[in-house]
């Protein structure tokens, strides 16, 4: 019989997983409406007051460009509103994901629209009124850098909620500057990693020779005030990894035991990047989706002012389609990436594989086996994990799991199965 706890963390906890800068966001996104919206009645008032129809068309294109704002500013507002809603099982976190894949399809309408509108006018030129068209592109581009400013506070989704958070992205690994000690086999590296989780010791041999066992490998930290911690080590890959995690600040006196005998070096504390590029676990893809809306939008204009001047000063009438084209085309490659990263989330796809595999040693370092694990997102900033594991120690309740997991700080809800190991009559 297996002992279930589908409680994560401790009994009456509640599934609110929306961004640490949720409501920041939100009143950044309401904003840049309210700035488009003023900026369309501007537009359609003065052309049609002035009879102007490139006035009026431009403001009509920004009521489309208010829209798509108003698809991130109204999924951040039901998110939270029922950021309680039972009904949601795994609360509203994955809202803002949706509207970000909402807003990467209407990009690539907006991307397709532009390149057929852009290729039609190369076989079939218009006449193009530059005195008023460039006025208007520069209206409009300055608009639009007006609504960056708006939304660059925090597009990447950083969150700010957790004061030692790291980074979990993969291709920015965190880990200090290795250091060497020579065993009777040859050099070693001795480094401290970070990646997502509090840090570790690794020690890996600087060749292709097999390092020592982790049974014959230990290490004691000392600290200024005398204090000692003594490490032990599971083999990994290649290398080995403390299964304890180093407290901070990492300005101590390593004593590394060898079969051999004692190895001695410094480790200083250094500052960590906390604004480098953010993990997929950690982004926010509705302010990232509006974010994009109003670059891809300031990157047209400034196409189209630059096309509409080649064309006015030589003659280049190719070049304002030209620049379309090239405007279509980078935005269609945004809206790809933003469609990739917010429809793998949707469909549960795992953003963060150094978390599951984190998880699954910390699991197994106990002894324990992992019988099955599954890691995905329900927020910017939260994972969620669902661990059955098979445990020879039959007094191991599932809380003894849930106190282990606390350490990962972006692993907002866990649900541990335990499987007592049977023994062979």
């Amino acid at each position: 019989m297996s002992k279930f706890e589908d409680d994560a963390f401790g009994a009456g906890h509640d599934h609110i997983f929306l961004g640490a800068a949720h409501e920041e966001n939100e009143r950044r996104t309401w904003m840049v409406i309210a700035l488009c919206s003023a900026m369309m009645v501007a537009e359609i008032a003065g052309g049609s007051l002035f009879g102007s129809l490139a006035l009026v068309a431009d403001g009509l294109h920004m009521s489309t460009h208010a829209g798509a704002m108003l698809i991130a500013a109204l999924a951040y507002t039901y998110a939270r509103k029922h950021a309680t809603d039972r009904r949601f099982v795994f609360g509203t976190g994955k809202l803002g994901d949706l509207a970000g894949f909402t807003s990467a399809i209407v990009l690539a309408m907006i991307a397709l629209l532009i390149a057929y509108e852009a290729v039609s006018r190369f076989f079939s030129p218009v006449p193009i009124h530059f005195g008023e068209a460039i006025p208007i592109a520069v209206v409009g581009l300055l608009v639009n850098l007006a609504s960056v400013w708006l939304l660059s506070g925090d597009h990447h989704g950083h969150s700010h909620g957790h004061s030692h958070g790291h980074s979990h992205d993969e291709e920015h690994p965190h880990e200090d500057a290795p250091q060497r000690i020579f065993a009777n086999s040859g050099a070693l590296s001795v480094s401290i990693f970070e990646d997502g989780v509090p840090p570790v010791f690794r020690i890996a041999p600087e060749s292709a020779m097999s390092g020592p066992d982790a049974s014959d490998v230990s290490v004691t930290t000392i600290r200024p005030d005398g204090t000692r911690q003594t490490f032990a080590f599971a083999s990994r890959d290649g290398y080995l990894e403390s299964k304890e995690y180093i407290p901070e600040p990492h300005a101590f006196t390593v004593v590394i035991r060898l079969p051999e005998g004692e190895h001695q070096i410094e480790f200083e504390e250094h500052g960590h990047d906390h604004d480098g590029a953010q993990a997929a676990a950690h982004r926010d893809h509705n302010i990232r989706s509006a974010y994009i809306h109003v670059i891809a939008d300031a990157a047209v204009s400034l196409l189209a002012i630059i096309g509409l001047l080649l064309a006015r000063a030589f003659g280049w009438v190719w070049m304002d389609p030209l620049a379309g084209v090239i405007g279509a085309l980078v935005i269609a490659n945004w809206s790809w990436g933003l469609m990739r990263d917010t429809g793998g989330i949707l469909l549960d796809m795992n953003p963060d594989r150094r978390l599951e595999e984190n998880v699954r040693h910390l699991v197994e370092d106990n002894g324990d086996t992992v019988l099955d694990l599954h890691v995905w997102r329900v927020g910017p900033g939260h994972m969620s994990a669902v661990v059955s594991v098979s445990s020879p120690v039959a007094r191991r309740e599932p809380s003894f799991y849930h106190a282990a997991l606390k350490r990962f700080k972006g692993l907002s809800h866990v649900t541990v199965e335990v499987n007592p190991t049977r023994v062979p009559a």
